[in-house]
This record gives structure tokens, sequence and C-alpha cells, in this order.
């Protein structure tokens, strides 16, 4: 027997790891306790996918409702499954700026010291497993806006003869920088994760996500982008713009490209890696332009609204370069852009957040 187990499997990266690795002929365990809904509100809650999830994969699924701080419970399901244990996916993590500033010992708890527990579980009973964390691009703090970038009319955009040009590479220091509480505590996880790879020998990779996304994502104000986006477009629901004049730049990955390079990584791991990973220059956008393609796609303008503070600590222009990883995979390429994105969350959620939008 193979397993795989997948923190906040309920999630967005969660579930498509876990449907992706399922049908890879591996047993999935679900490890998600849906603080989401702790988080940000019942309009977050994940039960909704957990139950399409067990619905869809049946007994190559089995769900735990285990909370990651708990290191007892994270070492007595490790210790069930030993060395069948695989791979792990590590997607679980309190993923906001904003929350993190409201309750900083939660945010470090779930976002370091759970990694520790897990990290600490697979060195004692499954050594052999690849381990997968889904870090952040937060870890560089708000390093990034000390670019040179040039104001156009719907964008920001770095200078073109910048080495950054083609989007930003590991080698940005993660040091002198303001990172919000949520990115210090990504920090620490991320450094836990590349030290258990160099002092252990452990088979680790920290992907450096930018903004992670799809059709799973149970976005909400205050995390989850293009979801979130796509729903106040949908529902009517105003939609505030903090800061930049709107034209702040992030690149967005599509769940299904991001867990393909998992798989990757997976079949021929690394220690201690570290991998930049978003929509790269091929799948990226600013505030303005993911308004108008909402609009474009629903049919009406959205009611929206600009703040002129923006959020501390958030990137102006971030474009993750994507070098080192398809160095390392040449086979690996991106499926999906902006646009695709979107009509795919609008297709799959349109119904659902109708119907909750007239109980």
């Amino acid at each position: 027997m193979s397993v795989a187990i997948i923190t906040g499997s309920a999630g967005l990266i969660g579930s498509e790891a876990s449907r992706y690795f399922a049908e890879q002929g591996l047993d999935v365990v679900g490890v998600d306790n849906d603080m989401r809904r702790r988080f940000f509100g019942e309009e977050a809650s994940t039960c909704w996918n957990r139950e399409r999830l067990e619905n869809e994969l049946g007994d190559r699924y089995r769900h735990e409702s285990i909370d990651i701080r708990n290191g007892d419970a994270i070492d007595a399901l490790f210790r069930h499954y030993g060395a069948d244990v695989k791979l792990v996916v590590h997607t679980a993590t309190q993923p906001s700026h904003d929350w993190a500033a409201r309750e900083p010992k939660t945010d470090f708890s779930v976002n370091a010291v759970g990694t520790l527990n897990l990290l600490e579980a697979v060195r004692h009973h499954a050594p052999s497993a690849v381990f997968i964390f889904t870090s952040t691009n937060k870890v560089y703090g708000d390093a990034p806006n000390r670019l040179p970038l040039v104001e156009h009319a719907t964008r920001w955009e770095i200078e073109p003869d910048h080495r950054y040009a083609g989007g930003i590479s590991e080698d940005l220091s993660i040091d002198q920088s303001m990172h919000s509480l949520f990115g210090a505590s990504k920090v620490a996880a991320d450094m836990l994760v590349q030290e258990y790879g160099r002092y252990f020998g452990m088979h680790t990779a920290c992907f450096r996500g930018g903004c992670l996304t799809g059709p799973s994502h149970s976005g909400t104000q205050l995390h989850g982008f293009l979801a979130y986006l796509m729903k106040c477009a949908v529902t009517g629901q105003p939609y505030t713009v903090f800061g930049y004049r709107g034209k702040q730049v992030r690149d967005n990955i599509h769940s299904y490209d991001l867990i393909r390079a998992f798989d990757a990584f997976f079949r021929d791991p690394r220690s201690a890696a570290v991998y930049n990973m978003g929509g790269g220059r091929a799948s990226n956008c600013s505030m303005l332009e993911a308004i108008g393609l909402c609009e474009q796609i629903v049919g009406r303008e959205m009611q929206w609204t600009y703040a002129e503070q923006n959020r501390a600590g958030d990137h102006i222009w971030w474009i993750s370069d994507l070098s080192r990883f398809q160095a390392d995979y040449p086979h690996w390429r991106l499926e999906y852009d902006v646009p695709e994105i979107l009509q795919e969350i609008y297709d799959a959620n349109v119904e659902r957040w109708m119907e909750a939008a007239v109980a």
C-alpha cells in the first residue's frame, strides 16, 4: 500500500492534490478540521468541498479531522501508516495577512508549529517519504516593492531591462523587509522544511506560491483573490481594492498546474529544494485587469470601490520566475492562463453562489 497524507485536504490545493494522487493509485488520507471557517466565517467553510471529495473518491479517500497543532495526534497518524506513507503534501495554513495580526499566536502555531509537527512525524515514521510544502512569496516580505517599477494604464510593470523582467527568482533576499506576521510564520515553516531536508537528508521542497487559484477555492474577502472577485461579480457583493491605484500585479497559477508540479517533484525528488511557483509571465493580471475580465464573463459591471491605503506588506508587483523549476523538470508547462482560470471558476460555482445569495 502506498499512502499520500494531504493536509488541508478540503481546501483548494489539498482537494486538487487528493483527486490527482488518488487517480495515480495512491491511497489518500486527508487531514482537515475546517479551520478556514474559524478564520473567515461560514462562507469560507470547506465542508462542501470535503463532501464532494468523499463522494467522488469513495474508498480511495479517508478523512481525518485532526488539528495539525496537535503533535500527539499527528504522530499517531503517521505511526499508524508508517513506511507506507510515500508522499506528504502540506497545504494546511492560516493564509491571511490581516487575520494573522488579530491572533499572532494562533497564526504562528498553525503555520510554523503545525509544520514542525508534520516534519517530526515524517522523520520518525516515514523518513523516505517526499514532503512538499506550499510556502508563499510572502517569505520575501515587501522587498519586491523596492524594485524599479513603471506605472502603465492598467498595471505596474518592472523596468524591461531589469534582471527580474522575466519574473522574480529565488535569489531575492528574505531579510530586511516587512513580511506581515503571516509572512513571518511562513518563513519559519519554510526554513524548517529546508533544514529537515539538509540536516536529516529528507526529500523536501518549498513551493513559494504567488496566487494559487481554481474552481474549488472557498474565496473570502481576506483570502482567495480571483475566486472572491468572481463571487462578488456574480452575486453583486461590493468589492474593495486596497491601494496602488488598483494596478498591483499578481501572477496566478491554477491548482491543477501546481499539482502537476508537485507530481514532477514526487517522481524525482531532491532535498531542501526551493521553487518560486506561480503563473509567471504566462498567467498574471492587475486588479483592474481582473475586474475587467470578471465583468466580461458575467456580462455586467461590478460594484467595487477604491481605498487609498494598501495592505501592510502587500506587493505592488509580483511575477514568479519559473526557470529554476523548469530547469529541474523540463517537461512541466503551464496549461492555464488568467482568462481560462476565471471562466472555469465562474462555470463551476455560479449556480452554487446564486443559490446561496437567494437563500
